[in-house]
């Protein structure tokens, strides 16, 4: 089926086929019913030049990046609270990656520097039947995307000079 342009139906994305890597191991953790809030965006402002009237200019600023929320079944892993409540070394890399349908590595979106910024208990009810959900936010100081994931997560280490994360 790849003659005229056409995909094979093994290489279509669906975006319920992903993992969560979490350095420095770089094991899969947990497997995560929902992952939210990949995005990114650059600050900027408009200048309007004195005698153009037809034109504005665009002054870029910082990319900023929203949080990303994980979302997965209540189990006795308790990694993500005691992430949470952890008083050094809080940052870690994390790779979230996105499968076609045959299993093949189709995009992997690198969080870089991730702190954990939020963590929520799943609403409970003696009348409910849904599955206990809990939710972990994460607040990122980077993000890199690749059409492929290959290879291990990388591990974050603190520049002892100036106490910041480095990007690569």
């Amino acid at each position: 089926m790849t003659t005229s342009g056409f995909t094979r139906a093994a290489s279509y994305v669906t975006a319920n086929h992903f993992y969560v890597e979490m350095s420095p191991d770089s094991t899969i953790v947990a497997c995560f019913t929902e992952c939210s809030g990949l995005s990114a965006k650059v600050n900027f402002e408009t200048y309007f030049e004195g005698g153009n009237n037809s034109q504005q200019k665009i002054f870029l600023g910082h990319t900023s990046f929203s949080e990303i929320t994980l979302k997965r079944g209540v189990t006795d892993d308790l990694s993500f609270w005691t992430w949470f409540t952890a008083t050094t070394s809080r940052r870690r890399n994390i790779r979230i990656l996105l499968f076609n349908q045959a299993g093949e590595t189709r995009q992997c979106w690198s969080l870089i520097g991730a702190v954990p910024v939020s963590w929520q208990a799943p609403s409970l009810q003696a009348d409910g039947t849904n599955v206990a959900i809990e939710e972990l936010t994460l607040a990122i100081e980077g993000m890199t995307v690749a059409t492929t994931g290959g290879g291990a997560a990388t591990v974050v280490t603190r520049d002892t000079t100036n106490g910041s994360f480095p990007s690569s």
